[in-house]
């Protein structure tokens, strides 16, 4: 398997200096397109696993980059829902998250045995120590985006999706729905922290966007996949 560090040199160093007036001439679908061609070859079809926060991207972002890659794009949660024939909110309603967990974990053991594909995990998936060393088959890469906005991308979204998230109040104002899933957001993210730094990349999404000058619920995920793969290009030259 190719280094960790060799893959993130060639992909996701970066340099916004050099990074923003290429993204300001050449479009970011575009640019992305030519780094995967880049690095396809060195990756020699190692996986990609994405870690993070519920909400904060993983699925929009792995797909960029499985396009990119010629790879084929994989969600974690999906393959449980398969193998389980239910919803997650459904397993975990139904069953327990202790079913939802086990069925996560053979999913990602199945994934870890196969090639040319990037995953998009679960926000849970980097609880079990078990799940890491199907993880560490591949390439892990964690995107860290603020629980502030994870917490509006969430409500937005419909918390019905989010069984973690789903209010046990009487009030489900929208106010109040975002203070609770702030709330629970955040005693979530002190839990997993640490898990996710075990990954080999970390993308602060947030640092992205304020260099940028991009709000950060609008940052096209393509954007986030090149993330300034023009570093390595730019030296080139």
């Amino acid at each position: 398997m190719p280094s960790p560090s060799g893959f993130v040199s060639k992909w996701f160093s970066f340099n916004l200096d050099v990074a923003a007036p290429v993204i300001r001439k050449v479009h970011n679908d575009s640019a992305l397109a030519i780094k995967g061609r880049e690095v396809a070859g060195d990756l020699s079809g190692t996986c990609l696993f994405l870690v993070g926060m519920m909400g904060c991207g993983k699925s929009t972002v792995a797909k960029d980059i499985s396009e990119a890659l010629s790879y084929e794009f994989q969600d974690s949660d999906k393959l449980v829902e398969k193998a389980v024939g239910a919803t997650v909110a459904k397993i975990f309603s139904d069953s327990s998250e202790e079913k939802f967990r086990a069925a996560e974990s053979e999913a990602l053991n199945q994934l870890s045995e196969t090639s040319n594909v990037v995953v998009a995990t679960g926000g849970g998936a980097v609880v079990r120590d078990e799940n890491w060393r199907y993880l560490k088959q591949g390439i892990t890469i964690y995107l860290d985006v603020p629980v502030e906005a994870l917490a509006q991308r969430v409500v937005a979204a419909g918390l019905e999706k989010r069984p973690l998230l789903v209010a046990s109040g009487p009030d489900n104002s929208p106010g109040n729905a975002h203070e609770q899933a702030l709330a629970r957001l955040s005693k979530v993210y002190e839990e997993r922290n640490k898990a996710y730094e075990r990954a080999d990349l970390k993308i602060s999404v947030a640092k992205i966007a304020s260099e940028l000058g991009r709000d950060l619920n609008e940052l096209p995920p393509s954007m986030i996949a090149l993330k300034a793969s023009v570093r390595r290009n730019a030296k080139a030259h």
